[in-house]
């Protein structure tokens, strides 16, 4: 017998757990529009229905490099004080009406001072926003928690710095690290004195690996950076033949690397064809430690209420496979112990008994 379907209310209600999300691709379409208006910057349209048309559109061209172009016009009206407070704000208010219970949320700084803001002052305006978010998001019964991770872009030469800031900010609200950008011809161990210093100062990062570029990417995040996660990681298939594990798919999997897996982001930029053939599934039934994370909302048209939704109408998912990876995310947030333990047994495992 097959386990019936779960409708989309249901769905909504769950609580989600989301590690891979980017700040500058979740944009309100109206935010959009009205920062734009304020600050001189010209966009494709000013119609909030056909400007998110235009992003999915856009960012599903089947190109890496095609779909970060897309977001000149998010960034444009991210370079003020009173466009990052509303963009964080906002952030954490759709996640929350989501049914969000934890989220990392990951910005570049570097990309955010066009008009004179210093990185300390990005960072520190970031997590105003947030908290505003949080507290407005917990007095209306929606709690969420929102850890941030600062990137550093890959292609240019201040990873070095960002990850400083990581060091600087962790106990003001910055739980960890990544390095954004395009993955080809930008391999991870260019930044290894960056990542070494976070080592040495405790710092836990992910990085983008293996998404549009193979096991080298993963090889190098992993066996030579350190990453406790991986963001996209779908390209470790490649190390699998016939259900069969690689050394390093086996390095993977056996040392529970979390997978920051993307469905519908992984569809426009071309790393997989469909959500039913999707390796999500595959690699959640070999035992990976597989999360689900909707990447960038504005830019994929997506949620996190979205992204279950198709696993379970094209991949035939249940409600235990989405608890598991809703599980996995916690277990593998940039977050102490003790708390990622207080989130599943009291928030994560009786809210879907609560909602199923």
């Amino acid at each position: 017998m097959t386990a019936p379907r779960i409708d989309t209310e249901t769905l909504r209600r769950l609580p989600k757990a989301v590690l891979h999300d980017h700040l500058d691709g979740g944009l309100r379409p109206t935010t959009v529009i009205e920062l734009a208006a304020a600050v001189g910057h010209t966009l494709p349209t000013t119609d909030p229905d056909e400007l998110a048309a235009w992003y999915v559109e856009a960012a599903g061209s089947g190109d890496l490099v095609r779909y970060i172009g897309t977001f000149e016009h998010t960034l444009a009206v991210m370079q003020t004080r009173e466009g990052l407070l509303r963009v964080a704000e906002e952030y954490v208010l759709d996640l929350a009406a989501d049914g969000v219970v934890y989220a990392e949320v990951r910005y570049a700084p570097e990309l955010n001072t066009r008009a004179g803001l210093s990185l300390a002052e990005v960072v520190e305006t970031v997590q105003e926003g947030l908290a505003a978010g949080m507290a407005k998001a917990a007095a209306a019964g929606t709690p969420v928690r929102v850890g941030t991770l600062l990137c550093g872009m890959r292609m240019f030469d201040r990873v070095g710095e960002a990850a400083q800031l990581a060091v600087t900010y962790r106990d003001a609200g910055v739980v960890g690290f990544d390095i954004a950008g395009a993955e080809d011809g930008f391999p991870p161990a260019d930044h290894l004195a960056a990542f070494e210093h976070l080592r040495a100062e405790s710092v836990p990062f992910t990085i983008h690996a293996g998404e549009a570029y193979g096991l080298p990417s993963i090889h190098q995040a992993v066996q030579v950076c350190g990453a406790q996660r991986l963001g996209h990681g779908v390209r470790i298939t490649e190390d699998i033949v016939d259900g069969k594990l690689g050394r390093l798919a086996g390095w993977v999997r056996d040392r529970r690397i979390a997978l920051e897996m993307c469905p519908t982001s992984n569809l426009q930029t071309g790393c997989a064809t469909s959500i039913a053939e999707h390796p999500i599934t595959a690699l959640k039934d070999l035992g990976f430690r597989v999360t689900l994370n909707t990447d960038n909302r504005l830019v994929s048209g997506t949620t996190m209420t979205r992204e279950m939704a198709l696993l379970v109408e094209e991949a035939g998912w249940t409600a235990k496979d989405l608890r598991t990876v809703t599980v996995n995310a916690v277990k593998s947030a940039f977050i102490p112990f003790d708390e990622r333990k207080a989130l599943i047994e009291d928030v994560i495992l009786p809210g879907y008994a609560a909602a199923l």
